[in-house]
């Protein structure tokens, strides 16, 4: 009777995941973050990898890991394996014909300049759904389900809008407003995540030494949106976020000063998609109607 030798242990996809993105991204708690795990999950994947190859593969230190010579060799092959697994999944969903589209965008994008377009996306591609989910960084698309990245960027994708900043306040307010200088004498809202706006906008004109903006930082956008319309102080806004509060007058722009910002908003997508798929329909929708509501 013949005897079948003993089958290899195949290594855990999960494991060789974690290990991947930990050694990527340099960091247990960032490639949780990516899988959607927590830190102690990687970490006991990665161990229970070695523990079945018999090696080392990461040196762990108090705040960061950093690979050994054997992990240090490998990593190259496991990302471009699951970099062509990542596009083998979409092109698999493509060919499944899904309507679904996963947009990851900013809570701002989001909310001020997604949302307002969606009813005109929803009447000229009814059999579009759109899925959106706000991040504060865009994701890595051949590691994460997203179909498409909608961010204020300077390199990645295609540009949808330029960005141009310049002050806004309510009406109200904009009346004690008639040079630049005056912004002395009320409160300059400022958006932790764009922190350096007012610095660039007065260092464009020149005022970088002479005035010194003053009043409450928000964590969200919207926060600092919402008291700027309650006529709270003046903030910097971003003309393509802002351009419909703009048009019906709830915010006005009380200078004729604007920078363009060497960011855009741009659009990215993985290459490769299926040329009739949904994701690049709804992605050419945007870049050819996304700059204004019609």
């Amino acid at each position: 009777m013949p005897v079948a030798p003993p089958r290899p242990k195949t290594l855990p996809l999960t494991a060789l995941r974690a290990f991947e993105a930990a050694a990527r991204l340099g960091s247990f708690a960032a490639a949780a973050e990516e899988l959607g795990v927590t830190p102690g999950a990687v970490s006991a994947q990665v161990k229970s990898l070695e523990d079945s190859i018999g090696a080392r593969l990461f040196h762990r230190r108090a705040k960061a890991v950093e690979l050994t010579a054997p992990g240090s060799r490998v990593l190259p092959e496991f990302s471009q394996a699951f970099d062509q697994l990542g596009i083998a999944v979409q092109k698999l969903r493509d060919e499944a014909a899904p309507q679904v589209v996963h947009i990851a965008t900013s809570p701002a994008v989001a909310q001020y300049w997604l949302s307002p377009r969606l009813p005109c996306l929803r009447r000229d591609m009814p059999e579009a759904s759109i899925s959106i989910t706000a991040l504060e960084t865009p994701p890595n698309l051949k590691r994460t389900p997203y179909d498409l990245c909608l961010f204020f960027d300077s390199e990645q994708g295609q540009e949808v809008e330029r960005d141009v900043i310049f002050p806004v306040c309510s009406p109200d307010l904009a009346k004690r407003l008639s040079r630049p200088q005056d912004l002395e004498d009320v409160p300059c809202l400022s958006d932790s995540t764009w922190d350096r706006d007012w610095a660039i906008w007065l260092a464009a004109q020149g005022l970088n030494e002479t005035v010194t903006p003053h009043g409450p930082v928000y964590s969200l956008y919207a926060l600092a949106v919402e008291e700027a319309l309650n006529g709270a102080g003046v903030l910097m806004g971003h003309g393509a976020l802002l351009a419909p509060l703009l048009r019906t007058g709830r915010l006005v722009a009380p200078f004729e000063q604007h920078v363009t910002l060497t960011s855009s908003l741009r659009l990215w997508r993985l290459p490769g998609r299926s040329v009739g798929a949904t994701v690049n329909r709804v992605a050419d929708w945007f870049l050819s109607d996304g700059p204004g509501l019609r």
